[in-house]
């Protein structure tokens, strides 16, 4: 079983009875803190929810917002998140923690929450702690393989929103033999659904006696595209696993586990 250094989460397969030995129950950690600890105090009350950042001026102006036991009423005033105790109206505001867990998806598990579908579903994998997450984009029925899940916006929409360009690699396998022709086609992009896709990236091609193996690496999600990329050359797509996803790399992690993420992953997020 692969372990990453300093994981703030152990990786674990569940058992039949979906029980779960965690590190939570052993005093482990529950999350991780993001960004910058020393923030202004207008934008560390909406960072954690309390409030939008306009309104966050005008609640500090007021004087309704204490610093160590002391009335603060200019919102740019700096605060250390990690050291400072900063309440509103007297309610102490905790620093919104963040959890980011990494899946190696199975074939036949769809990306939906538990409940919306009668398949299994990638949240059967994970224990009941986890069920909040929400997964950075999505793999279909059939496609293993790297799948992020996190509670942190701002990380889910610059892993998925097409303007970042951010690049995805799969291992594919099709049927036949991918001339060099097709290939190229690929590589400049193709007509799929009315839409030409942007260029992709094919490697290390592998041509077998009934299949042909690669790498391919391309930055858009629409759905099922790889599929149906080789299927507008004439290729079956019969097996299509994610390997990386941006900055994050599958490894070897087996298939069925997942792990969180390490601090130096996050911080490359």
């Amino acid at each position: 079983m692969f372990l990453p250094q300093q994981p703030f989460y152990f990786m674990k397969r569940l058992d039949k009875e979906n029980k779960l030995e965690s590190p939570f129950e052993k005093g482990g950690f529950r999350g991780i803190l993001r960004g910058k600890s020393t923030l202004r105090l207008q934008v560390f009350l909406s960072h954690n929810g309390v409030c939008s950042r306009r309104k966050a001026m005008e609640v500090v102006q007021s004087g309704r917002v204490c610093v160590n036991g002391r009335v603060v009423r200019e919102p740019s005033t700096p605060v250390n998140s990690r050291k400072d105790k900063i309440s509103v109206d007297g309610k102490v505001i905790q620093e919104k923690t963040y959890d980011y867990i990494m899946l190696n998806k199975p074939r036949g598990y769809v990306t939906t929450k538990v409940g919306q579908s009668s398949d299994k579903t990638v949240f059967d994998l994970f224990p009941q702690i986890f069920q909040h997450l929400s997964p950075a984009g999505r793999l279909d029925k059939d496609t293993e393989g790297l799948l992020l899940f996190t509670n942190d916006g701002d990380v889910a929409y610059r892993l998925t929103h097409p303007k970042f360009n951010l690049d995805k690699t799969y291992f594919v396998q099709v049927s036949g033999r991918l001339e060099d022709i097709n290939k190229q086609k690929l590589e400049r992009g193709v007509m799929v659904e009315k839409k030409k896709t942007a260029p992709a990236k094919i490697k290390n091609v592998k041509v077998l006696k009934d299949r042909t193996e690669l790498l391919m690496t391309i930055h858009e999600g629409r759905k099922r595209q790889i599929r149906l990329m080789f299927s507008s050359v004439g290729h079956k797509v019969k097996y299509l696993k994610r390997l990386s996803q941006g900055p994050l790399v599958l490894g070897t992690l087996k298939v069925g586990e997942w792990r969180s993420l390490t601090e130096g992953e996050v911080r490359k997020l």
